[in-house]
């Protein structure tokens, strides 16, 4: 009998604990938590090891929870994240996401935080997307592994570059190279040869410039004479006015001259028609039509 009031006792106790768990999880049950929903947008990377009921933390502090992962429908690279946060929290509109993991499990959590150094003043709207962008080993992740990607674009292009081929030319090259070397010595010597002149040139070059300058003060001299009253210039000014002033009366004695000519002429002519003209003087002339003694030509008969 005492081993029934036993077992009795302890099915008692374990029917009444069930009712009060029950009772208790309906009285939680009611206490609704009020949350606001907010989109996380992922443009690019990926988003491995973030599931549903993931935690969200706001600076660390744990405010909300993952409740959706999906696609975007218009935009199939997008992934959209909702997730729900406590009300009682007020984001500023200068918040952004990013992906972390907890220890080495691999899972990781929403990490939200501010993009400066202060907060906005302006509230970030229920509903509102907010952007997720790569966290700092993802950017550092795919920072190597560009790096490591152009480095074997690089050794690929330094390994055609040194062909046999190429490194036959790079060997013309450099003995040209080394030839131009040798030729621009030279060169260099001559110049510093040059150079070493220099100063005898300069010295040459000042004597003549003081030769010109006494040649110039000497010319200066001879114009300043020439422009003296009375003497050279002055002269030849005089003399050309003299030959002007002589111009006319040179032309009337050339003149006369001609007329004497002329009438020399005329008297040596008239000699040689009639010399006897020197003796008994000029006949009479003959008379003209009209006067005594005027006989008219005879006509020539055809």
């Amino acid at each position: 009998m005492e081993n029934r009031a036993h077992a009795l006792a302890a099915g008692l106790f374990v029917i009444i604990l069930g009712v009060a768990a029950a009772a208790a999880i309906m009285w939680f049950s009611d206490q609704k938590i009020l949350h606001d929903h907010y989109t996380l947008v992922s443009e690019e990377g990926s988003v491995a090891g973030l599931n549903p009921e993931s935690s969200v933390r706001y600076r660390g502090v744990p405010v909300g929870k993952v409740e959706d992962i999906k696609f975007d429908r218009d935009n199939p690279n997008r992934i959209l994240i909702r997730i729900a946060v406590s009300n009682n929290i007020v984001f500023p509109k200068n918040i952004y996401a990013q992906l972390a993991t907890q220890g080495f499990t691999g899972l990781a959590f929403v990490e939200l935080n501010i993009e400066g150094k202060e907060p906005s003043t302006e509230r970030l709207p229920h509903d509102a997307r907010i952007p997720l962008r790569p966290s700092f080993m993802r950017e550092l992740s795919n920072s190597f592994e560009d790096l490591i990607r152009n480095a074997n674009q690089a050794i690929k292009r330094i390994d055609a570059l040194l062909n046999e081929q190429n490194q036959a030319q790079f060997g013309a090259i450099l003995t040209h190279l080394a030839q131009a070397i040798r030729r621009s010595d030279s060169l260099m010597e001559q110049l510093q040869l040059g150079v070493q002149s220099l100063p005898e040139v300069t010295h040459e070059a000042s004597q003549v410039m003081k030769q010109t300058h006494q040649l110039l003060s000497d010319i200066n001299q001879t114009i300043a004479k020439l422009n003296q009253r009375e003497g050279l210039l002055d002269g030849l000014t005089q003399s050309s006015h003299e030959i002007a002033d002589s111009l006319p009366r040179l032309r009337e004695v050339t003149s006369a001259i001609t007329q004497s000519t002329h009438h020399i002429n005329r008297m040596l002519l008239k000699l040689e028609e009639q010399p006897q003209s020197l003796l008994f003087g000029s006949p009479p002339a003959a008379p003209g039509p009209g006067e005594t003694g005027f006989i008219p030509p005879r006509k020539i008969q055809p």
